[in-house]
């Protein structure tokens, strides 16, 4: 996946794929932000996964999360800003592009 300096990751997760869809297109429609990847966890939650500038991912996930509550249940969203190497290894494990 590769973060750029100064990069943040941002996350909503949701219950079913309807709402991780809706979100996912806010976020998207919202600011300058790249998908990364998509997870379903299990008992049908579903996490997106967006990278971008600090400030346009804060944007996108609040925007996300507010559609994603529009059409059904959002059980969590974050933005993790400047992630470690670690971190971004485990994301790439399971990036769009895997």
């Amino acid at each position: 996946m590769g973060l750029k300096n100064g990069e943040a990751l941002g996350m909503i997760e949701t219950l079913g794929m309807v709402p991780a869809l809706y979100g996912a297109d806010f976020m998207l429609k919202a600011a300058d932000v790249e998908l990364v990847s998509y997870e379903n966890v299990g008992s049908t939650l579903v996490t997106v996964i967006i990278k971008g500038d600090v400030a346009a991912v804060t944007s996108a996930v609040e925007a996300g999360a507010k559609a994603a509550a529009s059409v059904g249940k959002l059980t969590a969203h974050n933005v993790i800003p400047r992630p470690i190497r670690a971190v971004d290894d485990i994301v790439a494990v399971h990036g769009i592009e895997a």
